[in-house]
This record gives structure tokens, sequence and C-alpha cells, in this order.
């Protein structure tokens, strides 16, 4: 889990998600109350499997050189409340934290919305860093929601997944969202989808389509 925590992390910089040392991925150790996360203020191009820090599910650190990531309460609380959830990462990307700190939902207008996101990427609450109240604010807002992605107002997105690298992909579909719906408002209203066609839309996508195994 060190070794998918640190890669995905090259994801965030390669899809232009994060900037200097700001963002993070958190992976939960299967079967164990557990989960490993990017240390604070560490550099991406100096991250390396052996500098991610380990954690228990109340945030304290259980094996690892470096104090964990800021953010370290907020992915605790996530996983203590949510166990289906094995990923969480938070990024500070552009489009999304425009929206963000505009306190807007960004609405699905796009069928790719409709696939990934199950509906409109909701607004969370404002909170600050330092305890669980980001957290709280994220489970609050998804718990019931189709949604893996949240806009913190007035902060950033954070986005959960069965595995850490489906919560990197909820991150990237995210700001490509984010971005295209903002360009559509430059141009007009843009169109919503009904809700069930964002039904259908998402069940085909979720439970069809790619590569599935045989049954």
């Amino acid at each position: 889990m060190r070794k998918i925590v640190c890669d995905l992390h090259a994801e965030l910089v390669r899809n232009h998600l994060v900037a200097w040392t700001a963002g993070n991925v958190s992976g939960r150790i299967p079967g164990e109350d557990l989960f490993v996360i990017k240390p604070s203020g560490v550099s991406y191009d100096e991250l390396t499997p052996e500098a991610m820090v380990v954690c228990d599910l109340d945030g304290n650190l259980v094996e690892g050189e470096h104090a964990p990531s800021s953010d370290t309460a907020a992915h605790a609380y996530v996983y203590r409340h949510m166990p289906q959830v094995g990923g969480v990462v938070h990024t500070h990307s552009t489009y999304a934290s425009a929206w963000a700190a505009r306190d807007e939902a960004i609405p699905c207008v796009l069928t790719a919305m409709a696939d990934e996101f199950g509906g409109e990427i909701p607004v969370g609450p404002f909170a600050l860093i330092g305890d669980d109240s980001i957290g709280q604010g994220i489970v609050a807002t998804l718990k019931g929601h189709r949604s893996p992605a949240v806009l913190m107002r007035n902060h950033g997105v954070f986005t959960i997944g069965a595995t850490p690298r489906a919560a990197v992909k909820a991150a990237v579909m995210c700001e490509d969202v984010a971005r295209t719906v903002h360009i559509s408002r430059q141009l007009g209203e843009p169109l919503p989808i009904a809700r069930a066609d964002v039904d259908r839309l998402y069940d085909r996508y979720q439970n069809v389509y790619g590569q599935r195994s045989p049954r």
C-alpha cells in the first residue's frame, strides 16, 4: 500500500491537480484499522514508498519517520465512518476549487458526469483544517449521495473510492468536468440532463461499461 499510494501521487502531478506540496492521497490497508498517507510538506519529487506514513483510524502516527499530512484527521474520519471507502484524495485543482469558492455545486449537464458521479458534484460546508471537521463535512455530504467527489466550500476537492486509484480517478474526472461546465457557462446556460437519463447513464457506466469478468 505504501508503493500504491506513493505512485498515485504522481498521477496528481501528471494531471495538473496539485501545486507545490498541496494535496494528498491515502489508502486503507485491507484487513487492518490502518491507512497510508503522504507525509506533510514533502515535495512530490521526493516521495518514496518508504516516506509514506501509516496511521490508525484516529489519525495517530503508527509507522513512519515523518509527520503525516495536515489532512490526516479528515481522512481518518472518512475511514471510520465509511467502511466501504478504501481510498481518499484531496486536491486544490483549479476549476473545481473555483466552484468551491463560489459555494456552488457543479450541475449534471454532461453525460460524463452522469456516468462517473450519478448527478451533480455537491458542495460541503466550510471547515478549518486541524481536526476532523473537514471529515465530518465530507461524510455528511456524501452519505446517501452517488457522487464520489465533494467540493468543500472555500477549500477544494475531496474524493473517495473503493481503492486509492478509484479516488484518484474521481479527482481527475472532477477537475475535467468542472473545467468543461465552466467553459459552457461562458457560452450560455448549460442544459441539464433529465434525472431518468442520468440514472440510466450511471447504471450503464457502473455496471456494463469496460471489460467485465465472465460470470
